[in-house]
């Protein structure tokens, strides 16, 4: 979810860094008077230098690692090669497609896994781990390309493979989408090939006109081979296919689905980062099928991340960022596919100084220690643990926005502030990051989940864009942190309010203790020129949804504090004033120029904007129903300008990953609202 996908993203150049040895250097080697010397505790700098992504530092068995973690487009940009002897220049990587979309019954497969990492096991049938690869200073930038999830079965009965994912070395590393689950229209028809392939239909619970699990190990949709990425789906109501595994097909009387096939577990982000999902023996995993149902009861989805189906309204989608398949669902409403990731981690020399605190990626920048959490973890004390002030950013989910006619979903709430922690030993603290809402058609768009540092400092996820959807869905925007945007229905749909929260003072600073900042969405309208049928944004933390069809903007998000604005872990350019959802860093883009306090002009860092609304037949590309500034998707509507986003004719684009940015509503009778963005919290102590 959130993760655009890679048939409608264009590469950007990014630098983002945030490493510990372009700390050292800054903060350490170039000492006053001119003398060099090096923190007392860490030994000198001699792997290779690069940014790009999150950065996460940790340790095994006394060999220090650096991965870099993307869950959006970005670039991979190496400035430095080795100098410390026998520290190769080569970089091992984990690259997982998008997910595919949940169909009639059955689940949908994940995309492919690749990996060449010692000690993982390789997606599909093959027994062989892939090879490191070298890099070099020239070119120097290497293009991450990250797949969106597919499309789960929806209005018109169609449903999407995911998107690939690709690091573009010269001998590119490329993960196909998983294959969608087959729909209701026609009968019979067999699963789709892809990374993993998707399962199979069985005409509506009997035997006659049974289709076959689509074939792994061949690129979404097509013939092609493509080994070492996953395994095929089961037919007949079955599981999608999983990168270890084959879904489960389906037995008479198929009143029950059949589990997805298993994912794989990658040691990539090191052993305290809680990427993934859950599996046996921890988190971690990667590339799960999703479940399939029967008239009567859903499966499970393969442990890795795979979607529940159901046999009604409640399929579920994939686990963000895991590249798993979406649960299928008798009634014709299958889940979307997650988004994939790409990881790329390199060795990095010996340290020998012990962090106080794991938990997160860990990031060192300004003489702070940040823990970067974009997925549910924990921040666990350790023995030198000193009393410290810790700030912290807190960011829920975003909403979905609305079907036909939708208004754009609003962000999550945005909190920021300080809070004592005393001296070791100290309870660990649970870090819940929350997911976005779900566009679907006919079903409601959902509103997003909340993150919270603790439980006593949670910021609520952002409310659903309101709908038109054949009356079948409310056309007033959702209330949430922000709330989502009116549908252009009949009569108009009232704004989505943002009760609890506190508007932008307009000078970047903590925010009240009790509360956060968030705004209403706008209102929508249903025939009014130029642009009748149109959604109103959703709310956003620096100001409400625009009113359609006066724009239909998204409310803009903040700039996050200066303590985690790392210049070497930006989130791409900014494109005024379009502000492209992606970046593969910290944060999405923003405006050089912000109208208020404390914010600086890099146009990086922002998140928490809303989603723009959706928006017919508009006089020129000139912005209607932009997403808002910190990573709002875009709305969608029938002339999109290619800086939005990459928003289709009907569809409102997702909000971008880890920003808690509001979905771009669906436009048009055949529209279907954007995910939200899913949240992030930030934490920072001095090291």
């Amino acid at each position: 979810m959130g993760a655009r996908s890679s048939n409608t993203n264009k590469p950007q150049n990014n630098r983002s860094d945030g490493h510990l040895l372009e700390y050292f250097r800054k903060s350490f080697v170039r000492g006053g008077g001119g003398t060099n010397f090096v923190a007392p505790g860490f030994g000198p700098p001699s792997g290779l230098t690069a940014t790009g992504g999150i950065i996460s530092d940790y340790e095994v068995s006394g060999t220090y690692y650096r991965a870099h973690v993307f869950t959006s487009l970005g670039t991979f940009n190496v400035t430095a090669l080795a100098t410390g002897a026998g520290i190769p220049n080569n970089v091992e990587y984990l690259v997982v497609g998008g997910g595919g979309g949940g169909g009639y019954e059955g689940g949908a497969g994940a995309g492919g896994f690749r990996t060449s990492v010692p000690g993982d096991t390789p997606g599909g049938p093959s027994a062989t781990v892939e090879s490191s690869i070298p890099v070099s200073t020239s070119p120097g930038s290497y293009t991450i390309t990250v797949g969106g999830g597919g499309s789960g079965q929806g209005h018109g009965g169609t449903v999407s493979p995911g998107g690939y994912s690709e690091f573009v070395h010269p001998s590119p590393i490329r993960s196909e989408g998983g294959g969608g689950a087959a729909a209701a229209s026609p009968p019979g028809v067999a699963g789709h090939p892809g990374g993993s392939g998707g399962a199979g239909f069985s005409n509506g619970g009997s035997a006659s006109g049974v289709g076959a699990g689509g074939t792994g190990n061949r690129v979404a949709g097509t013939s092609t081979p493509a080994p070492n990425q996953g395994y095929p789906g089961g037919a007949i109501a079955g599981g999608g296919g999983g990168a270890g595994g084959s879904g489960t097909a389906g037995s008479p009387p198929y009143s029950s689905g059949a589990q997805g096939g298993n994912g794989l577990r990658s040691n990539i982000v090191g052993p305290s980062y809680s990427l993934g999902a859950p599996g046996p023996g921890g988190t971690g995993y990667f590339a799960g099928g999703g479940g399939g149902s029967g008239p009567s009861y859903g499966a499970s989805g393969g442990f890795g991340g795979g979607g529940t189906g159901h046999p009604t309204t409640g399929a579920t989608a994939g686990t963000f960022s895991t590249g798993s398949g979406g649960g299928g669902s008798w009634n014709n409403t299958g889940a979307n596919g997650a988004s994939g990731i790409v990881v790329v981690r390199y060795q990095i020399g010996q340290l020998t100084a012990q962090q106080k605190a794991t938990g997160g990626a860990i990031s060192f920048y300004g003489g702070k220690t940040i823990h970067t959490f974009t997925s549910t973890g924990t921040l666990t004390f350790q023995p030198n643990w000193t009393a410290a002030t810790v700030e912290y950013v807190v960011v829920g989910g975003g909403g979905a926005g609305g079907n036909a006619d939708g208004g754009g979903g609003g962000a999550g709430a945005y909190r920021t502030g300080t809070t004592p922690i005393g001296a070791f030993p100290q309870p660990s603290i649970t870090v819940q990051v929350g997911a976005g809402g779900f566009g679907g058609h006919p079903s409601a768009p959902t509103g997003g989940n909340p993150s919270y540092f603790g439980t006593p400092i949670t910021s609520p996820g952002g409310g659903a864009g309101g709908s038109d959807d054949q009356y079948t869905v409310p056309a007033a925007g959702g209330a949430g942190g922000s709330g989502g945007g009116g549908g252009g229905g009949f009569p108009d749909g009232s704004p989505g309010p943002a009760p609890g929260a506190t508007p932008f003072p307009g000078t970047i600073g903590a925010t009240p203790p009790t509360s956060w900042w968030g705004h209403a969405g706008g209102e929508g309208r249903d025939n009014v020129a130029p642009a009748p049928y149109s959604g109103g944004g959703g709310g956003g933390a620096g100001g409400a949804g625009a009113t359609a069809p006066q724009g239909n903007y998204g409310g803009d998000g903040v700039q996050l504090p200066t303590t985690f604005r790392n210049p070497e872990m930006g989130s791409g350019a900014s494109n005024p004033p379009y502000y492209n959802s992606g970046g593969g860093g910290l944060g999405a883009p923003g405006p050089t120029s912000p109208p208020f306090t404390g914010a600086d002009t890099s146009g990086k860092f922002w998140v928490a904007g809303g989603g723009g609304g959706s928006r017919i037949n508009p006089g020129t590309p000139s912005g209607e129903g932009r997403g808002g500034a910190g990573g709002g998707g875009w709305g969608g509507g029938s002339i999109i300008h290619p800086g939005s986003g990459g928003s289709s004719l009907y569809r409102g684009a997702p909000g971008a990953v880890s920003t808690g940015g509001g979905g771009g509503g669906g436009d048009d009778a055949q529209g279907i609202g954007g995910n939200g963005g899913s949240g992030i919290v930030l934490i920072a102590y001095p090291s």
